[in-house]
């Protein structure tokens, strides 16, 4: 992760906060208002100690007037504080809703190898936490810092009225506070570094595993994988403990520094009065609330350091993310405005890691209706086919193209329309059983759903859900059985009708019995539509036009099935394993 510099972050996230400029500069106004507001209080109630001039000689006229006064500004001062702070959440709210739009918006336009590759309970943290963090630690702390020069100005200004040496002994002792805390925060850098990381490590790896919990039981693996999460949250308790224990260190010793300055003014004042240095004896006790109110923004600052440190790390990782380069663009390239079915691949060759060669000068010819079966060992290439088919890789070398159009010369949108696609993980989202059915086509009638439903061989069993097609689909869809979720994706494909499918693995979560059902209602959608589909049940590939054979990226056999068992070559052998002791 590459780690980028304090300024360029700020510049960054300005970025985001800048469509909210003036909800910013109000939290500003409504905080350095109440600042002058909590200013005047000390001066009043200086002059109101100055009206018990003895004992019994009290000039309570003189003495309620200040009384009111101080109460009107304690109440503005209230109001002002509120509206700033109102304001400076809508400020954050506000940043943090555009930057996980940003965010999500990226994760549609990176390469899915990116995604691929990348913990996805990792990016939901960086999505939600430090997006958190960045907002909160940076524009807290920005106000934070603006607010408290703006104090030390004018509490400086006015201390230096009253009485210049006492100020002198604020001013010249009240930094040596942050200057401790600079250091401090030096060194504790590093550490909220890790265990920001830490954090995304330990949300990437619970996701994953909570989600395949089933499987973690099915093997007895509850001791090991405990083991490793202790393992992550040992090592976050520590990176977590190191970066605290600066951080706690640096108010109190702030504090104290304050205290020692706060016990040396009334002090210098006790001994200027006696001495008739300071004339009213009120000037001590304004002079001990601007003091307090001098160190102030000091200690605050001393305590933003830690949130900043916190959000300096957190913000590497939101803006590595959105600084991944999106796909190439297609915004200048024309639309495929019609299909044949048509597919050629030619020439082409890929691989995931340059190291390691996967399909090399690959050729096939693919006419309008034609269904083209993909069979092979795990590892051969079949899914990576699907993969360059709908470019959700670009291929290293050769052209594929669709209708004549390489699909590199048109938008990505365009011709993906084209396709109906059922992979071998099915996946529904959280809506109705309806809204699932009609992803692809949101405007479908419910005559055209059930019609659909009907086909796939799903509408029995909605029929008999409590809801029928308004029942909702849990958020990963455990109401229902795998077959299930799998009709429903084949009854969504059923709905839009495209010219040419992608079926892979698209039975193998269903019965027998069910599939047969499946394999006559897909051969009906399959008449006159190109199809590619990729099998491990050579059973259910039988009455493909064309079955491609590949073996390390390489078509190594081509034919019909009965072509390829009379050739009693490495497809005889692979449909043969399937029949072994049978």
């Amino acid at each position: 992760m590459k780690n980028k510099g304090f300024k360029a972050l700020l510049n960054k996230l300005l970025t985001f906060v800048k469509p909210h400029k003036v909800v910013f500069f109000l939290s500003i106004i409504f905080d350095l208002c109440a600042i002058v507001a909590n200013m005047i209080i000390p001066i009043f109630s200086g002059y109101a100690i100055d009206t018990m001039i003895t004992i019994g000689n009290v000039n309570f006229a003189l003495l309620t007037r200040y009384l009111v006064i101080i109460g009107i500004v304690t109440v503005l001062s209230s109001l002002f504080e509120w509206l700033g702070g109102y304001n400076m959440n809508i400020l954050t709210y506000r940043t943090s809703q555009s930057i996980r739009e940003a965010i999500y918006n990226k994760l549609n336009n990176v390469p899915l190898k990116y995604i691929d590759n990348s913990s996805h309970g990792d990016i939901m943290n960086t999505m939600i936490a430090d997006v958190e963090n960045v907002t909160d630690g940076f524009l807290e702390g920005f106000k934070t810092i603006i607010n408290g020069i703006f104090q030390i100005l004018v509490v400086g200004v006015i201390m230096f009225t009253l009485n210049w040496s006492l100020a002198l002994i604020v001013v010249v002792g009240a930094p040596l506070s942050l200057v401790l805390a600079i250091v401090i925060t030096q060194k504790s850098r590093k550490m909220y570094r890790i265990r920001v990381e830490m954090q995304g490590k330990l949300s990437g790896y619970s996701e994953e595993m909570i989600t395949n919990m089933k499987i973690i039981k099915a093997f007895n693996d509850e001791q090991d994988t405990n083991e490793k999460f202790i393992n992550i949250n040992n090592d976050l308790y520590s990176a977590s403990e190191k970066s605290m224990f600066y951080a706690s260190i640096a108010h109190p010793t702030s504090r104290l520094i304050n205290g020692i300055l706060y016990g040396a003014i009334a002090f210098m004042g006790a001994l200027l009065a006696i001495k008739k240095y300071i004339a009213r004896i009120g000037i001590i006790s304004s002079f001990l609330s601007y003091a307090e109110n001098f160190t102030r923004p000091f200690n605050d600052l001393t305590s933003i350091f830690a949130d900043l440190n916190i959000a300096v790390a957190s913000a590497n990782r939101v803006f590595n993310l959105l600084d991944e380069p999106n796909e190439i663009s297609d915004a200048n390239l024309p639309a495929l405005k019609t299909c044949n079915g048509e597919v050629e691949i030619k020439n082409v060759s890929f691989s995931y890691e340059k190291s390691f060669k996967l399909i090399e000068n690959l050729n096939l010819s693919v006419k309008k209706g034609q269904r083209i079966a993909i069979v092979g060992p795990t590892g051969c290439g079949k899914s990576t086919i699907i993969n360059l088919l709908m470019r959700f890789y670009d291929v290293d070398s050769g052209s594929i193209k669709v209708s004549g159009k390489d699909i590199r010369k048109v938008t990505r949108k365009s011709f993906r329309s084209y396709y109906g696609m059922v992979l071998q993980e099915s996946w529904l989202y959280n809506a109705t059983v309806k809204e699932n059915v009609a992803y692809g086509k949101p405007n479908a009638s419910m005559d055209e759903i059930i019609d659909a439903c009907r086909l796939a061989g799903a509408h029995a069993f909605i029929e008999k859900l409590p809801q029928g097609y308004d029942t909702i689909i849990s958020e990963r869809a455990d109401n229902i059985s795998a077959g299930q979720k799998q009709l429903l994706c084949i009854a969504r494909i059923m709905l839009i009708k495209p010219p040419m499918m992608i079926l892979d693995e698209a039975t193998s979560n269903i019965d027998t019995r069910t599939e047969m059902k499946i394999q006559r209602a897909l051969d009906i959608m399959m008449d006159g539509r190109t199809c590619f589909i990729v099998a491990h049940r050579l059973s259910t590939i039988e009455n493909a036009d064309t079955i491609l054979v590949m073996n390390k990226g390489k078509i190594i056999e081509q034919g019909k099935h009965q072509e390829l068992l009379a050739k009693g070559g490495f497809y005889y052998t692979l449909f043969n394993s399937q029949f072994a002791g049978k």
